[in-house]
């Protein structure tokens, strides 16, 4: 028996408004579709539940992409940070992303073993991004 794949929404790759109607499951079968940010299953619809562009990723997993007014880390730029907590090795800096930082003692310039940087919790420190790993995770350099 073979299953039928789901059309895709023709609403992919553009931009949709809370109340548009993503997909109707009640002509789809034995279908497995994955919904997530942005988007609800009401009885046999989807619909959007914020604004944004509609993106599919195979197989079958549909989302939002939405940009709620915060700042989304990019390598080369420089941001103002916040320090928020201090480990022996790094510290950890508020960027107003949508996660912490992680700032290595070892990357300040002339930074060694014996010559850690002084900083202290709500300290401000300019910070530049040299990657980002999973964006979780950012590499800076002072």
């Amino acid at each position: 028996m073979e299953s039928k794949r789901p059309p895709p929404s023709a609403l992919v790759d553009s931009y949709v408004v809370p109340g548009d109607i993503i997909l109707d499951l009640s002509e789809m079968t034995n279908q497995t579709i994955k919904i997530g940010a942005g988007l609800r299953q009401d009885c046999d619809t989807i619909q959007a539940t914020n604004a944004g562009m509609l993106r599919l990723s195979k197989p079958n997993k549909y989302w939002v992409e939405s940009s709620h007014k915060r700042y989304i880390p990019s390598v080369e730029d420089t941001v103002l940070g916040v320090v928020v907590d201090i480990k022996p090795d790094n510290f950890l800096v508020d960027i107003k992303g949508p996660n912490l930082a992680f700032l290595p003692v070892l990357a300040f310039e002339g930074g060694t073993r014996r010559n850690i940087p002084k900083y202290e919790v709500r300290h401000r420190i300019v910070l530049y991004f040299l990657f980002i790993i999973l964006l979780s995770i950012s590499i800076l350099k002072i």
